[in-house]
């Protein structure tokens, strides 16, 4: 009986690991409208290089000239690897130009980046193709 007792943690992680898993891993449309496209164009305040997703926060303008800090969610690390982008790629004060779907929540900051361009060398990613050109 004591055995039992010593395994019962690792049997609910086992039974609970792959939901939570799933749970981690979203739709993009359920956070996302994504038949819409909002344009921003500010300077890198943060690159985030993680997974399950990589972040690049911009600071831009809304509709009204307030500043406002927009957190576009793009894809894993070992995919911005294979496309060449390296951890160091961004760096605070960038200025860039994105197209992103808005989020469902208009109080939230979050933007799913479908392109981006560098300005200082005209490096672009993304549109149909969704790799550097």
């Amino acid at each position: 009986m004591t055995r039992l007792w010593r395994m019962l943690p690792l049997i609910v992680i086992a039974a609970v690991a792959p939901e939570a898993a799933l749970l981690a891993h979203h739709s993009f449309a359920t956070l996302y409208i994504e038949a819409d496209t909002i344009e921003v164009e500010g300077d890198v305040v943060e690159f985030q290089y993680k997974n399950p997703h990589s972040w690049i926060f911009v600071q831009g303008h809304e509709g009204f000239g307030r500043d406002k800090i927009y957190a576009g969610e793009w894809t894993s690390t070992s995919q911005l690897e294979r496309m060449g982008i390296p951890k160091t790629f961004f760096h605070v004060g960038d200025s860039v130009h994105i197209w992103a779907s808005p989020s469902r929540d208009p109080n939230d900051n979050r933007v799913r980046l479908k392109r981006i361009e560098r300005r200082s060398d005209g490096w672009k990613w993304g549109g149909n193709r969704g790799d550097t050109r």
